[in-house]
């Protein structure tokens, strides 16, 4: 129950993906929306102790649960517990009658690969796209990192959902969810983010 992820953002996912058929790695999950809700308490004790309760909604529907992420080298490494739920809206009410409330609805699309005991998912974000890389250690992940042609020491320590809450404060934007509808309209750029991207030189 030990997550290990670098993250990385990405200017061209195109050219990613096709590094990663080049290179023979497997479809696991071909492209699909994500929409994730993140829970709370009412006095928002997950977001001060950094811990993360959430639903997500794919082809079907998870309930996920995360510690605290230390860094490891570039990594980010955190237990996490997650499960599948038979019920998507049955579970948000249960969540609801538990007094935990949804704090924000973030999407994504997500395609994932599997490569040398690796899942590589490459995600597009309402503020950009990007990828990730999970594995049993960090040299693995560097591995693949540097196969795929990612600099490694651009990898990005923080969630999506930490990127947004920085971004909201510098940019005053007057959005309260990260969703493709929220940012409709808005441009982005990955100096907006204060990030660099792993696939340029």
């Amino acid at each position: 129950m030990q997550e290990i992820e670098a993250k990385f953002y990405i200017s061209d996912l195109s050219k990613v993906q096709q590094n990663l058929t080049a290179l023979g790695a497997h479809l696991l999950e071909p492209r699909i929306l994500e929409i994730n809700l993140r829970f709370d308490t009412p006095e928002n004790k997950f977001l001060q102790e950094r811990r993360v309760l959430r639903l997500r909604k794919d082809r079907e529907a998870h309930l996920t649960y995360k510690d605290d992420a230390r860094l490891d080298n570039g990594a980010q490494v955190r237990r996490e517990i997650e499960f599948d739920v038979s019920d998507y809206d049955s579970a948000r009410q249960f969540l609801e009658v538990l007094g935990y409330k949804v704090v924000v609805i973030y999407e994504k699309y997500r395609t994932v690969y599997e490569m040398d005991g690796t899942e590589i998912m490459l995600d597009e974000l309402p503020f950009g796209n990007f990828c990730e890389i999970e594995g049993k250690d960090v040299n693995i992940l560097q591995k693949v990192a540097q196969a795929l042609g990612l600099n490694w020491q651009n990898s990005i320590p923080i969630s999506y959902l930490a990127l947004f809450d920085s971004l909201q404060n510098r940019k005053s934007l007057k959005v309260d969810h990260l969703t493709f509808q929220a940012f409709e309209g808005l441009t982005i750029s990955a100096a907006d983010l204060e990030v660099i991207p792993a696939d340029q030189p």
